[in-house]
């Protein structure tokens, strides 16, 4: 069993993932690609994608197995990773 700080840390890479896909012009995110680009077991990538499609930080298509086909940041999902963005910027002129 995953511990609270490995949960954490494992839904703020897929937010993180998938906001790098969002700047790149790729506003979907083939749940493959996200396993690969996040590293997690099936088990731990559907459980953080399920507790961020609850707070509706992102959507899930979900295939027949409970695993993500596809998964996007929401218009929440980004304001969200934006106000991180702009919490963790150097203040100008420090």
């Amino acid at each position: 069993m995953t511990t609270l700080r490995e949960r954490k840390t494992y839904r703020k890479a897929i937010l993180r993932a998938l906001y790098g896909a969002v700047e790149r012009n790729r506003p979907e995110v083939s749940g493959a690609t996200l396993r690969d680009e996040v590293r997690l077991p099936d088990a731990d990538l559907s459980a953080a994608c399920a507790y961020l499609a609850d707070a509706g930080l992102i959507t899930v298509d979900w295939t027949s197995h409970r695993t993500p086909a596809t998964a996007s940041l929401t218009h929440e999902g980004i304001r969200f990773m934006e106000e991180e963005e702009e919490s963790a910027a150097p203040i100008q002129g420090d």
